[in-house]
């Protein structure tokens, strides 16, 4: 039990539902949906997309989305990809031709096509209760009435307002201001557009009048994506990938997803006693920092769209884990590996739900940087992901940028297995440092006993490319000992993502939310 003589945070224990995500007002809906007969796909839906309104720097109808989800009375996991495809007309050689050698990042190149709509609409009709008006009925009230804007969002929006550009300028800002703290953002557009959806599902949003808006505006700002590419959007059923730590199964989504990354990063890890370790001392910080750095250069060369590589088998298995296992030096930091996949960004949000008949949704929401591109269609305000800035310009590399590819993905919804259950859906958010987030989780978890907010708190460190991010809740002696290895140790402006997670234990639920975000868990 935490010590309540200081600040924190308890974990929240319910029996008949239970939600966890980063802005109270999101967490609140997803709560009246099951008390009024939805189910968990239903809430994590309703809330979700309220969280475009609440958050709209972090995700919006103009990104992508990954679920997992535990249907109730099972224990599979069913696997659904959200991620939209770049236009026909994206070509690598075009990019390199103008010199580039990079993806831009927010710029029209980045563009790729919105795919959640899609993937919530399939969610919707495969496995919710209510129907989709029901469902997005919350967040067409609160694009319409507004919502305060939370001290989180207020730095990030600030942080995060350089970027927006024409029309996003326009319904983004107040005044051509960042919101302060408890000033009211309202989404009339977007209400607008989530109307259209609920009526007449994707085709309210892939068809019709909003199509139309977010196709000229993309041409106009000189866009290739045609009416074509944005039919073409679909979401996809795939399998889940899984790997074993100490007595749990850390399930995730196979590529293009960076899933893998995180079961290679523990697989790594198991060949190190971090159970003799400090938890928060600067050893494990170490080795975790150094098979980081070997997992994200395996990231960067395997994973891409399926339909353009087919070497994940090799990055899972235990021979490779072993190999790059024993690069590591205990006692001194390796050069970084350079990312190949440039476009490093920080955060997105993420929701879960699970209701009394024990289905879990593990949901995460990006539209990738801050305000995505930073650019918005012109009549309704749908902000279009940069997420196209995860490919890469290098020639026949798997993830190279060319036409209708999905790019590597950041985003990654979690789920834990034991002895055959499903115990935890778990999200941890922050871009890049999500596996590295996922892998520290389920260690703090196991290595070290941590209740899931206890996990969820702690402190966290990320080798980056910017160096070791190392949070100030770690002791200066620790970034001493750090600098002393030979790592390039900074504070990092922003905290290390958001995590939440809920824990199935038989009839008790048990949820955990991040103080690094606004949000909360709720149950009932």
């Amino acid at each position: 039990m935490r010590d309540l003589h200081l600040p924190g945070r308890s974990a929240v224990y319910a029996r008949n539902g239970l939600c966890a995500t980063s802005h109270p007002i999101a967490a609140q809906v997803a709560i009246e949906v099951l008390k009024s007969g939805g189910n968990a796909a239903d809430a994590a839906l309703a809330g979700a997309v309220v969280l475009g309104i609440a958050e709209p720097q972090m995700t919006g109808i103009g990104g992508d989305c990954f679920v997992l989800l535990k249907p109730a009375g099972s224990d599979e996991v069913v696997a659904l990809n959200g991620s939209g495809r770049s236009p026909k007309g994206l070509n690598a050689a075009d990019l390199r031709t103008r010199g580039l050698t990079a993806m831009p990042i927010q710029a029209i190149e980045s563009v790729t096509l919105p795919g959640a709509i899609d993937a919530f609409c399939r969610l919707n009709a495969d496995y919710g209760l209510k129907s989709l008006a029901e469902v997005l009925a919350p967040a067409i009230h609160y694009a319409e009435e507004g919502i305060p804007v939370a001290p989180r969002v207020a730095f990030d929006w600030a942080d995060d307002l350089p970027c927006l550009k024409g029309a996003a300028r326009d319904f983004y800002t107040l005044n051509g201001q960042a919101p302060t703290i408890g000033q009211v953002f309202r989404a009339p557009g977007q209400a607008e557009v989530l109307r259209r959806i609920a009526k007449d599902g994707r085709a309210g949003f892939y068809e019709g009048e909003v199509a139309e808006d977010m196709i000229t505006s993309l041409q106009a700002l000189g866009g290739t994506h045609t009416h074509d590419d944005l039919a073409a959007t679909a979401c996809d059923y795939t399998t889940p990938v899984s790997g074993p730590y100490q007595g749990i199964e850390l399930i995730e989504h196979p590529p293009n997803g960076q899933g893998a990354t995180a079961i290679l990063l523990l697989n790594i890890l198991k060949h190190f006693d971090l159970k003799a370790m400090d938890p928060f001392g600067s050893q494990r910080a170490h080795i975790e920092a150094e098979a980081t750095k070997l997992a994200y250069d395996a990231r960067n060369r395997f994973i891409a769209d399926p339909d353009h590589t087919t070497r994940l088998a090799h990055m899972l298995s235990d021979d490779t884990a072993a190999k790059l296992a024993a690069l590591i030096d205990p006692r001194r930091a390796m050069p970084a590996a350079a990312p190949l996949t440039e476009a490093m960004h920080r955060d997105t949000i993420y929701i879960t739900v699970v209701d009394r008949d024990r289905m879990a949704v593990s949901l995460i929401y990006s539209i990738f940087w801050g305000f995505g591109a930073g650019l918005a269609s012109s009549k309704f305000g749908v902000n279009f992901q940069n997420r196209g800035a995860g490919f890469t310009l290098q020639e026949g590399h798997p993830n190279e940028a060319g036409p209708g590819k999905r790019p590597m993905h950041t985003i990654i919804p979690g789920m834990l297995r034991q002895n055959g259950r499903v115990i935890m859906p778990f999200g941890v958010m922050g871009g890049a440092y999500q596996p590295t987030g996922h892998a520290r989780f389920v260690s703090n978890l196991t290595d070290f006993g941590l209740d899931p907010q206890a996990a969820i708190d702690a402190p966290r460190c990320f080798s980056g490319p910017d160096g070791m991010e190392v949070e100030r809740g770690y002791s200066d002696a620790v970034r001493a000992d750090l600098a002393a290895m030979g790592h390039k140790v900074v504070i990092p402006d922003t905290p290390l993502g958001g995590a939440q997670a809920i824990r199935i234990d038989g009839d008790l639920l048990i949820g955990a939310s991040d103080p690094r975000k606004d949000g909360c868990a709720l149950g009932y």
